[in-house]
């Protein structure tokens, strides 16, 4: 096991790493093989906040072939017991605008091809998914994006498709009309894993554009989510930042022994 430990976890890509103190590099072996890529930990707000890209360093990974299960098996391993999953998602209302962030608080899970639990047998445990987001992690997102002055939304359902197709305009209206908020491809099932290996996570959805199905809106292109995502990665990162400075943390003593034993 390495020696390395990290309080605070983020499933987030590189263009955070240039503000990590001492940061350092590890890979983390897991039953459920190869992470995206190696993990970056450092100190931040004197806490270690270790950092993993979903896509892997490069965006080469596509959200369905995502490892999920070794992802989140490699921060608990490290000792992480706070998750930040941010992620970029398509606005199904037109109140809900590009630029602005989100703060899910539940999510509903259309994906149909990705391994979903870590209790496949003989252990087996039934966890529930009632409220998939941390109550008091959404609040302190809340109060830093108050103190940094971002545009946000502190509630929302985002609605995980499979990928990495978008939507139909059928698809769009159908999600649009029963009532939720946004659009991702990324959020399920790694936030249940998150609390199926009893961590807790908190979700900083970025709206990049408006998906297909809203009224009056041109097909959202790749191109765009890319654009806007660019446009918005220093509010992003101060967002980020503010808030790993506002989460409480455990002792390294505690932490870092707990690691799945399943």
């Amino acid at each position: 096991m390495s020696t390395i430990h990290a309080d605070i976890g983020v499933f987030g890509g590189s263009g955070f790493y240039d503000f990590i103190e001492n940061a350092q590099t590890v890979q983390v072996e897991t039953p459920y093989g190869l992470t995206s890529s190696d993990i970056t930990v450092g100190n931040i707000a004197g806490k270690q906040v270790a950092f993993l890209p979903r896509h892997g360093l490069r965006h080469t990974i596509p959200p369905h072939k995502i490892n999920f299960r070794a992802n989140v098996w490699a921060f608990k391993k490290l000792g992480v017991s706070k998750v930040i999953a941010p992620c970029a998602v398509g606005s199904l209302k037109q109140e809900v605008k590009p630029g602005q962030f989100v703060f899910c608080d539940q999510y509903v899970n259309r994906t149909y091809r990705r391994v979903d639990t870590f209790f496949d047998g003989p252990v087996i445990r039934h966890v529930s998914a009632a409220d998939p987001y941390d109550e008091q992690l959404r609040q302190l997102a809340i109060e830093s994006a108050r103190q940094t002055g971002v545009e946000y939304h502190p509630t929302g359902t985002v609605v995980v498709i499979e990928g990495p197709r978008f939507s139909t305009r059928a698809e769009s209206d159908w999600y649009r009309q029963a009532g939720w908020d946004v659009i991702n491809m990324t959020q399920y099932p790694e936030v249940h894993l998150v609390k199926e290996l009893d961590m807790s996570a908190v979700n900083i959805s970025l709206v990049t554009d408006y998906d297909t199905g809203v009224p009056g809106i041109e097909p959202v292109s790749h191109e765009e989510v890319l654009k806007v995502m660019a446009e918005n990665n220093d509010k992003l990162r101060t967002l980020l930042f503010t808030l790993i400075e506002k989460i409480p943390v455990d002792s390294f003593a505690t932490t870092a022994a707990a690691v799945a034993t399943h």
